[in-house]
C-alpha cells in the first residue's frame, strides 16, 4: 500500500538544504484545477483534526532526533489545519496499524502516503491525491541519449527493478529496449553508477531522493518522462478518512486547493524535493 517503501531513512533534514543549492530550478507540480471553486464544509463541530502518520519515512514522515515530526507529510498537514483555523494534532503509530488505528476512531485521518487502491478504497476513503509518484528515467550526466523515446532506446540496456510495474511498463511501451532487472534500489544504482546500463527506469520519487543525496555522488539526471499511467503507478497519494466523514473529507480537499492557489503547497514541496520527481 505504501509508495516507494524502499527509501532508506536518511539523514533528510540535512541533505535537502545542501541540495537545492546545486539543483536546476524545479517547479512543484498542481493537481487542482485553480477555476474550480470548493465550498469550505462547515466543522464548527470539530476541535481539531487528530493526523496519524509514521515516522520512519523520510523525507516524507520521520522523527528526528528529539522524537518530534517533520517531513513533506507533516508540513502538508500542518497547513492543512492552519488554512482551516482549526487544531491540530500528529501521532505516529506503526505503518501497518494505521489504516486499523482510523477505523476504530484512534485518529481523524491518516497522511502517510497510502495509495488509493481499490483495495484500500474498500476500507476507507480518500481526498484528492496531493501527489503522485510518475516513473522517470535517470541517465548518468554524461549520457549521449538524446531522449528517452522508444526509437532512442532501441537497443539500448535499462535497469529495472525485478518484477515491477517499471519493468512490465518498459516491455509494453520500449519492446526495443533491453532490460535489465535488478533485486533492489541499491543494486539499480551502482549500476548506472557503473555504467553497467544505458539508463535505469523507476519510482521517480525515490530517483529524486537518491539524486539529491551524497550516494549518487551526481553522478546522473532525469531523463524525459514523467510517466503517470495509473494502470501501471497508481491513481497517487491523497489523505485517508473514514468512509463516513465526508464533510472533513471535503473540508481538507478545499484546504489542499487553497494551499495551491496561494503557493503554500509549492513551497512545502520545494522544501522537501530539491531534485523534483515530475
Amino acid at each position: 500500500m505504501r509508495v516507494a517503501r524502499h527509501i532508506l531513512a536518511i539523514a533528510v533534514a540535512l541533505g535537502l538544504a545542501a541540495a537545492t543549492a546545486a539543483a536546476d530550478p524545479v517547479a512543484a507540480p498542481s493537481f487542482w484545477d485553480p477555476n474550480l471553486h470548493l465550498e469550505r464544509p462547515d466543522l464548527s463541530a470539530l476541535r481539531a483534526i487528530r493526523f496519524l502518520t509514521d515516522d520512519d519515512y523520510p523525507p516524507l514522515n520521520f522523527a528526528l532526533a528529539d522524537g518530534s515530526l517533520v517531513g513533506f507529510n507533516v508540513e502538508i498537514a500542518r497547513a492543512i489545519c492552519e488554512e482551516l483555523h482549526i487544531g491540530c494534532t500528529i501521532q505516529a503509530r506503526r505503518w501497518d496499524t494505521l489504516i486499523d488505528s482510523l477505523e476504530t476512531g484512534k485518529g481523524d485521518a491518516v497522511i502517510a502516503s497510502i495509495t488509493a487502491s481499490a483495495a484500500t478504497r474498500a476500507r476507507i476513503d480518500f481526498t484528492q491525491p496531493y501527489y503522485q509518484t510518475p516513473a522517470r528515467f535517470v541517465v548518468r550526466a554524461d549520457s549521449q541519449l538524446a531522449d528517452t523515446s522508444p526509437t532512442a532506446l532501441e537497443g539500448k540496456s535499462v535497469g529495472v527493478l525485478a518484477g515491477s510495474a517499471h519493468q512490465s511498463y518498459l516491455a509494453t511501451f520500449f519492446p526495443a529496449a533491453i532490460a535489465k532487472p535488478y533485486a533492489n534500489f541499491a543494486a539499480l544504482h551502482d549500476a548506472l553508477r557503473d555504467s553497467k546500463v544505458d539508463a535505469i527506469f523507476a519510482d521517480g520519487l525515490s530517483l529524486a531522493i537518491w539524486l539529491s543525496g551524497e550516494d549518487s555522488a551526481a553522478c546522473c539526471a532525469f531523463k524525459g518522462g514523467p510517466f503517470t499511467e495509473s494502470r501501471y503507478f497508481g491513481e497517487g497519494v491523497g489523505i485517508a478518512v473514514r468512509k463516513e466523514d465526508v464533510d472533513l473529507r471535503r473540508a481538507m480537499d478545499w484546504a489542499l486547493a487553497r494551499l495551491a492557489a496561494k503557493g503554500t503547497y509549492a513551497e512545502i514541496y520545494l522544501k522537501y524535493f530539491p531534485v523534483g520527481f515530475y
